[in-house]
């Protein structure tokens, strides 16, 4: 049986860990070359390692996403050894927290140059590949772009923005034979609450998202890359995620209300 994704060469950012790991490991099973980037090069080491032992082929590429220079060297470090892109997933992104008066400029600029900025130049740069492909644009957003949440103002807007992105985009490559699919993930199991407003990683910090909400990156990954395979322009997950970001779009007086009734509570 054919893999979907059978000797097509693929680009993560954020591969370390979390959805992008696990989107990695998927990738790799449905035949493709894996290109895994991020900061930490002992998480990329290991996602390799694990590729490999599968019988798949993976590359470590360190890069940060906000600066140019390093996104322009990694695009060519993966075209020169997986002789090929034909899919990037732009992943890579962080958290910060804190309600809307508390936040510096300092953190919106860091918010807004990984999730969104970050994001962009890694598909500007990846582009030209692509279209010699007929490739694929993955954007990694989230429910939160459809929620207004207490205290992930600056959080929720970089995500509104990667919606933003991906909509236009699929309106510009008309033509070109390359579509982006932007995933919108519920509560997945990632580093993501244990990650400070600096980007700094805490092992000892617990996850307060809901548990009961929670799928598994690998379930994640598994839909995550069904959606792309078949080039779905946008794609929620988990159920609770469709529901949110349902009611976000057709409801959001509503749940403007709710919100400001939990906002309540807390006071």
């Amino acid at each position: 049986m054919t893999r979907k994704f059978e000797g097509q060469g693929v680009w993560i950012t954020g591969g370390g860990t979390g959805i992008g790991r696990a989107m990695a490991l998927e990738f790799a099973r449905e035949g493709a070359r894996v290109a895994v980037s991020g900061r930490r090069k002992d998480r990329l080491l290991a996602v390799v390692a694990e590729i490999e032992r599968e019988g798949g082929q993976g590359l470590v590429v360190t890069c940060d996403v906000a600066n140019d220079a390093d996104v322009t060297r990694a695009v060519e470090e993966v075209v020169a050894a997986l002789g090929a892109l034909d899919v990037v997933v732009a992943n890579a992104g962080f958290g910060v927290g804190g309600p809307f008066e508390s936040l510096s400029a300092e953190d919106w600029r860091r918010q807004l140059d990984t999730n969104v900025v970050g994001l962009a130049i890694c598909v500007r740069h990846a582009l030209p590949h692509l279209k010699a492909r007929r490739g694929r644009v993955v954007l990694v957003g989230s429910v939160a772009a459809f929620v207004p949440g207490p205290g992930t103002v600056a959080y929720a807007a970089s995500k509104a923005a990667v919606r933003a992105i991906g909509q236009t985009l699929s309106v510009e490559l008309t033509g070109t034979g390359v579509t982006c699919t932007t995933v919108h993930p519920g509560f997945v199991a990632s580093e993501i609450g244990q990650v400070d407003n600096q980007g700094h990683f805490h092992a000892e910090w617990e996850d307060r998202r809901p548990a009961a909400l929670m799928w598994t990156a690998e379930r994640a990954a598994k839909v995550c890359v069904k959606a792309i395979y078949k080039r779905r322009r946008e794609f929620v997950f988990t159920g609770h995620g469709k529901f949110g970001a349902s009611m976000g779009m057709h409801f959001p007086g509503f749940v403007s209300l709710v919100m400001r009734w939990v906002e309540g509570r807390k006071r």
